[in-house]
């Protein structure tokens, strides 16, 4: 690739695939997203058993989990399009402008790869924050009221091109291998730290980004606000000032709370306040002052805005949680699970599929969450919005099946269970729409 020797183009063909250390190649069979699912499912489930009989009671609640596993997965999709496009300009740069050249399989330019991928991600992390436009796309990953492993997954799907955007300079310095390498590193270091069960690493909390100083970073409590930047390391939070230690329970979430599971929503609020904010604000620079200073910031405040404006919370605070009855929730779940297996299996094909057939997968798949998330929300369009879901999947599915290979590469036990599952689900809703005009009918008769 691109002239690269022979070990760096090994390694090179790597491609960042989003939830952890997910790489694809076009010459190698590696771990995908489906290889890596177990492996994220695996420490989920545990975290829950450990929590459960330690604290007799879950660390989780199935909305939220849901809600954060969704956003996941949509900004996931976004990967489909967009796959080594990054790595493959990366390559690209340091092929052709690189400074100096570091011996890929020397120490020094592993160890040079890992300091720079930490800096580089302490100053993106610290940007999406205290850069309005930045946080936009960063406050999906800390809308969550919960702390668990879940939380982890829970991603922007328009954060990628900032992330790049920071990487690429690495390039002028240290070889694709190394820098992709350290990068997964870094990223699926940060996932384990997403728990409350661990309370504390010993002097490695000096050290280390840990669980603790991460349960401060997500927290909305005044003085967790803007604190602990750090990927793996604690370090450059402590040299540049932007450490703060576990004290107070944490409380966690936005410091103005969504209270919405809409995955759609979580994604684009902030954008959609930035423009209302845009055009509300009086003069040319308080304009551009709303788009490149802090979330915090107006008119005649401080670039990151005043801390004594963040509302004072003290745990327990209550969360949002639009409870749903025992049935529904088993209703939600089997739809969220199903929707998980479609998504996982686009991802399987994705390089067979025509962009006709990837989209119109993306699009159910996203459909799927928009209606779990309406459902558990109890919003009044989530019958007919999700009675015509589960009617499209049955006509598209029987369709395909009497005309030609079927919409989707499944095992055929598992598409006959599927196609019975929404043909009664589309029977359940649809008795639901129709019981209003029958009573009425009834009504009007007596």
């Amino acid at each position: 690739m691109f002239g690269l020797p022979d070990q760096q183009r090994c390694c090179s063909d790597y491609f960042y695939d989003g939830m952890g250390p997910l790489f694809t190649t076009k010459r190698r069979s590696h771990p995908t997203n489906s290889g890596a699912s177990p492996f994220f499912i695996g420490l989920i489930l545990l975290e829950l058993m450990v929590a459960s009989l330690k604290n007799k009671q879950t660390p989780a609640r199935l909305n939220d989990s849901i809600s954060s596993l969704s956003a996941g997965m949509i900004s996931e999709t976004s990967n489909l399009f967009s796959k080594g496009v990054y790595l493959m300009t990366y390559v690209w740069v340091y092929e052709n402008y690189r400074l100096v050249d570091l011996p890929w399989d020397s120490p020094v330019t592993w160890w040079t790869a890992f300091i720079l991928v930490e800096f580089t991600y302490y100053w993106l992390h610290r940007m999406s924050h205290e850069v309005n436009i930045m946080w936009a796309s960063h406050q999906v990953h800390h809308s969550s009221e919960d702390y668990n492993l879940t939380t982890a997954l829970r991603q922007s799907s328009t954060q990628k091109v900032l992330t790049f955007l920071f990487q690429l300079p690495a390039a002028l310095l240290v070889p694709p291998a190394a820098y992709s390498a350290h990068y997964q590193f870094n990223l699926l270091y940060q996932f384990w730290i997403h728990t409350e069960l661990v309370t504390s690493l010993g002097p490695l909390e000096y050290i280390l980004n840990t669980p603790s100083h991460h349960r401060v970073h997500h927290g909305r409590n005044p003085y967790c606000i803007d604190k602990n930047y750090g990927g793996t390391l604690i370090i450059f939070d402590r040299m540049f000032g932007t450490f703060a230690k576990e004290e107070e329970k944490v409380v966690y979430g936005l410091t103005h709370p969504l209270n919405t599971w809409d995955p759609i929503w979580v994604q684009l609020c902030h954008y959609v306040h930035i423009w209302k904010t845009f055009w509300a604000t009086p003069g040319l620079t308080n304009k551009l002052s709303v788009l490149w200073k802090g979330p915090g910031w107006a008119p005649g405040k401080p670039r990151l805005g005043r801390i004594e404006d963040i509302p004072k919370v003290k745990y327990p605070e209550p969360k949002y949680d639009s409870k749903a009855s025992s049935l529904w929730s088993v209703y939600v779940a089997v739809h969220f699970v199903l929707g998980v297996v479609l998504y996982q299996e686009l991802v399987t094909v994705a390089k067979g599929l025509t962009t006709t057939a990837m989209l119109g997968r993306v699009m159910f798949v996203v459909w799927t969450l928009v209606c779990v998330a309406a459902i558990m929300d109890r919003k009044p369009s989530a019958p007919i919005v999700d009675f015509t879901r589960c009617l499209t999947y049955v006509l598209v599915d029987v369709t395909t099946r009497l005309t030609g290979p079927p919409a989707v590469l499944l095992p055929s036990p598992l598409m006959n269970a599927m196609l019975a599952w929404y043909l009664l689900s589309a029977v359940i809703w649809g008795i639901n729409l129709l019981k209003p005009v029958f009573k009425g009918k009834t009504l009007k008769a007596e």
